[in-house]
C-alpha cells in the first residue's frame, strides 16, 4: 500500500484526494494544511489525521510520497521539506511566483533522482493524443490561446504577489499544451488593458509569441466574466485547423471528438506507478513544468515591463 501525504485542502487537493482514495493500493496518510478546520475536513473525509502544517505531516513519518497542492505564494519550504526526506513529489502548477524557487527544486529533485510530477492533466486528455496523430507531423504555423473566465472564489487571487496574476496561475494550462503541439517559445510581447483596480491582477492581457520554429502565437486572457467562456487553444497546420478544449476536440470547425473525462485520474495513476517503481507514463515531471513555468513568468513580465521579453 503507498501512503501518500497531502499538504494543502483546497478544492485542488480535495480532488486529488478524491482520486486517490479510488485507488485501491493508494492510502491517504494524511492531510495538512495552515488552515485546521479545512484540513480536519478533508482529513475526515477520508478517514484520515489532519496536520497544522507540512513539518508536522512529515515528522510523522511513514510517507512514500507528498502532494504538495497550495497556493502560488506557498510553494518553495513545502517542497524543500519534502525533498529533505527523499520522498517523490507531486506538485499543483504554478510552479512559485518566481522562477529561481522553482528552479533550485528541479534540481534538488534531480540531484536525488525521485520520481515527479506537476499537475499539467491536459497532456493527460484523451483528445490531445488524437490532436497529435490528426497533426501527423505537420508543423503547426499559427497557435491561438484563450482564457476568459472569472475570477476564482479564493482571498489570495486579485493580489499579483500572492497568485502572479491570471497568465501564470490559470493560463498556463494553456501555454503547456501549446509548447506541447507546438514547440517552445522565443519571444513574447504581452499587453494588459488598463486596469480596474490598481495594485490587482490585470483583468484582461492580449499577448503575441513567436515559436523558436517559425510559428507565430497569440494568447488572450481574461477575468472579467461571470463563467468560464473560452478556455483552450486552436492550431492550424497545412490543410487543417484544430480546436482543443479541455472536454473536446472540433476538427475543421465541423468534426467534434468528446475527450473521455479520465485525464485527471490519469495523472494522478502515472505518478503512483512511479512511486512504486513501475512503468510508468508520467507527461510532465518537474523538471517539463519548468519550462512551461519559464514561459508564463516572461509573459507576465512583458505585461508588467511593457516591453517584449526574450526566452533562451
Amino acid at each position: 500500500m503507498t501512503r501518500v501525504g497531502i499538504v494543502g485542502a483546497g478544492n485542488v487537493a480535495a480532488r486529488h484526494a478524491d482520486v486517490l482514495s479510488g485507488f485501491p493500493d493508494v492510502t491517504i496518510a494524511g492531510v495538512a494544511d495552515t488552515d485546521p478546520c479545512r484540513a480536519e475536513a478533508l482529513a475526515s473525509k477520508h478517514g484520515t489525521l489532519a496536520y497544522g502544517g507540512h513539518a508536522d505531516l512529515l515528522d510523522a513519518g511513514g510517507l512514500d510520497a507528498v502532494y504538495v497542492c497550495v497556493p502560488p505564494f506557498a510553494h518553495g519550504n513545502p517542497e524543500r521539506d519534502v525533498l529533505s526526506c527523499n520522498l517523490p513529489i507531486f506538485v499543483e502548477k504554478p510552479l512559485s511566483l518566481d522562477f529561481q524557487t522553482a528552479e533550485l527544486i528541479a534540481a534538488e529533485i534531480e540531484r536525488r533522482s525521485l520520481p515527479s510530477a506537476v499537475g499539467h492533466h491536459w497532456r493527460y486528455l484523451d483528445i490531445v493524443q488524437q490532436a497529435r496523430d490528426l497533426l501527423d507531423d505537420r508543423p503547426v504555423h499559427l497557435a491561438l490561446g484563450h482564457w476568459l473566465d472569472k475570477v476564482p472564489p479564493v482571498a489570495w487571487w486579485l493580489n499579483p504577489e500572492m497568485s502572479g496574476g491570471q497568465i501564470v496561475e490559470q493560463a498556463v494550462h494553456v501555454l503547456d499544451l501549446a509548447r506541447l503541439l507546438v514547440g517552445e517559445v522565443a519571444m513574447v510581447h504581452a499587453v494588459a488593458a488598463g486596469n480596474t483596480v490598481d495594485g490587482e491582477v490585470d483583468r484582461a492581457t492580449a499577448a503575441v509569441m513567436r515559436f523558436a520554429g517559425g510559428a507565430t502565437g497569440l494568447l488572450a486572457t481574461s477575468c472579467l466574466l461571470t463563467n468560464k467562456h473560452r478556455v483552450g487553444l486552436e492550431v492550424c497546420a497545412e490543410g487543417i485547423a484544430l480546436e482543443l478544449s479541455e472536454m473536446r476536440l472540433l476538427v475543421d470547425g465541423d468534426r467534434t471528438i468528446e475527450d473521455d473525462g479520465l485525464a485527471k485520474t490519469r495523472v494522478d495513476r502515472e505518478f503512483v506507478n512511479a512511486v512504486q517503481g513501475k512503468d510508468a507514463d508520467v507527461r510532465v515531471p518537474y523538471r517539463e513544468a519548468l519550462h512551461t513555468h519559464r514561459l508564463a513568468l516572461a509573459l507576465a513580465r512583458s505585461a508588467a515591463e511593457q516591453r517584449p521579453v526574450m526566452l533562451p
